[in-house]
């Protein structure tokens, strides 16, 4: 089960001024600096075209959830040291380090997203895209974040969702609605149960 294809938005190859680039950057940048909360309804896409839908729960530093829709036997979260991977049905457990993830550059606030990240040319000037890797580290993956322009979000960017690629090839897109920043979150969001010592309380 990969957790992060179809696109999100039609991206062309269009030139784009360094000038414009730094600062979409550094608009991303506050956005991930602002957005310390985030609630909303996921719509996951695998390779395969399989769809799952569920609920994203987000808290910084480090802190994510996906809880998948009634019937299916998966979690996914982070407690803010590594992620977690969890497979009810076969009692399956598996964790790594949230560095090792293209999704850390979601959850962790202090990284200097202008070292690793490049603005996507779009032909729509309402649609921010910014894809992130780590050039050292290949087998981390590759995250492509896809805004849309909102002078109400925070930092004036609404996060719409994103696109993953593992370093195997394999691609899962994320989509987002019903966003919602800057709640309060409890820390008791980001617990588990594990399958292996207990019944599934996911």
């Amino acid at each position: 089960m990969r957790i992060f294809t179809v696109p999100l938005a039609a991206i062309a190859i269009v030139a784009a001024p360094a000038a414009a680039q730094g600062n979409d950057l550094a608009a991303v940048q506050r956005f991930l600096t602002a957005a310390e909360t985030m609630t909303a309804n996921f719509s996951q896409t695998d390779r395969d075209g399989r769809v799952l839908t569920g609920v994203l729960t987000l808290k910084k530093p480090g802190k994510i959830r996906f809880q998948y829709e009634k019937g299916v036997p998966l979690l996914i979260v982070s407690d803010g040291k590594a992620f977690t991977f969890i497979d009810y049905s076969v009692k399956q457990v598996q964790r790594w380090p949230i560095g090792n993830s293209p999704l850390g550059v979601l959850i962790d606030p202090s990284r200097d997203i202008s070292r690793y990240a490049r603005v996507v040319p779009s032909p729509n000037p309402d649609v921010l895209s910014v894809e992130a890797n780590d050039p050292k580290h290949p087998e981390f993956g590759r995250i492509t974040m896809v805004f849309a322009r909102d002078a109400a979000a925070p930092a004036g960017l609404m996060l719409q969702g994103w696109v993953a690629l593992d370093s195997q090839g394999n691609r899962t897109t994320i989509r987002l609605s019903g966003q919602k920043f800057n709640a309060p979150v409890s820390d008791g969001a980001f617990r588990w149960t594990d399958p292996r010592r207990r019944g599934r309380n996911g």
